[in-house]
């Protein structure tokens, strides 16, 4: 089993990174940081005549029907370039939520609006601090109408269309929740922007007032599409931390092999040669996790759900370590607005809270090793 990419990804790697290097420098992040928009509305569509938006959607929906394998490579080098695009909502949530789910008239409405990125789509679940589990869920879609509230959303300023976790029955279990579309231009609905880690990833809090929504999947199965859109979700994240994490570790090496002290160069000091290796060692670690959840998304393998925790875990590590000790690594300067250290915390922050905690998907990762041993 060959668990490499081919030649053809790894040429589209190599034309991302060109792509990205010219048209997303580093103070691009910043301006979106500082900016009312909170992204940079010229790169996303960039990027959407790139294509990139529709790697993994059909080609009867607008998209290049290329495939996971292509996206993943794809969020690998938007996450090393820290690019503030509503990327991962609008793609890895909002079109995969559609794929799984939605009909074929919803799919041919969206999908296509989505691919040519003149729509930005996120995903609602969480109505408060803690976990989101059935219980949680108090938002509530009665008769076409959608009333509640969601918290946390990412992109939720930006977005045109939100995909909702909704209670459509007073069955307190996993049976009474449903996926609701939700155009959010629409009557009976209001935002709120909230501070968060990463200021090039807005979010927001949305309130609905018998908001117009139609079901997304089968009434009832919410919490099981929920589940396999997580999975499914996490693989392509995955990726995109992974990137961030590389960058980070260039960053630092780069920096201790030219920042001098005492006459020598600091990377030749053992606490640091021990710092990076230690970051190559996580990130390889992670690299291998995600390169075998690519596999299994892919291939829509029985492993995916297993592959997707080990994969979220091992990438959310790896990207939080390299981008703290990226920051250690330059010392008092890389606490400074003027280098590029933050970017990469404050993302790796963003993306390792964005799919839930670290606890959820351990316990899920236990789980699924457990039924895999008694399987």
């Amino acid at each position: 089993m060959n668990f490499d990419f081919s030649d053809e990804q790894k040429m589209l790697r190599e034309q991302a990174q060109r792509f990205l290097a010219a048209r997303c420098p580093r103070n691009l992040v910043r301006q979106a940081m500082e900016s009312e928009a909170g992204f940079d509305r010229g790169l996303w569509q960039a990027i959407a005549e790139q294509g990139w938006m529709g790697t993994a959607i059909p080609e009867r929906h607008g998209g290049l029907g290329l495939g996971y394998l292509e996206l993943c490579v794809i969020a690998q080098e938007l996450g090393r370039a820290v690019a503030p695009i509503p990327f991962s909502s609008s793609v890895y949530l909002f079109a995969e939520a559609l794929m799984l789910a939605g009909s074929e008239q919803q799919k041919a409405r969206l999908l296509p609006e989505l691919a040519a990125g003149r729509i930005v789509g996120t995903f609602a679940c969480s109505e408060g601090p803690g976990p989101v589990t059935p219980r949680t869920i108090r938002a509530v879609l009665k008769a076409g109408a959608l009333s509640g509230a969601k918290t946390a959303v990412a992109d939720g300023m930006d977005a045109k269309f939100a995909i909702v976790l909704a209670r459509t029955s007073d069955e307190a279990g996993e049976g009474g929740l449903t996926l609701a579309l939700v155009p959010l231009e629409a009557p009976g609905i209001t935002r709120h922007k909230q501070e968060s880690l990463d200021p090039s990833r807005r979010h927001a809090q949305i309130l609905f007032d018998e908001a117009p929504a139609e079901p997304l999947g089968a009434v009832g199965e919410g919490w099981a599409l929920h589940a396999r859109l997580l999975d499914r979700a996490a693989v392509l994240f995955a990726f995109e931390q992974l990137g961030g994490a590389d960058a980070a570790l260039d960053m630092a090496k780069d920096y201790a092999l030219h920042r001098y002290a005492f006459g020598r160069p600091i990377g030749s000091y053992q606490a640091i040669k021990h710092k990076l290796a230690e970051m190559y060692v996580n990130n390889e670690l992670a690299r291998s996790n995600a390169y075998f959840a690519a596999w299994a998304l892919a291939a829509n393998a029985g492993d995916l759900p297993l592959a997707a925790a080990a994969a979220r875990i091992s990438a959310t590590q790896a990207f939080d370590y390299a981008a703290k000790e990226n920051l250690q690594t330059h010392g008092g300067i890389g606490f400074t607005w003027e280098m590029d250290c933050h970017l990469f915390y404050k993302r790796s922050r963003e993306l390792g809270l964005v799919l839930g905690s670290q606890r959820s998907w351990k316990e899920k990762l236990v789980g699924q090793l457990e039924r895999a041993n008694a399987a």
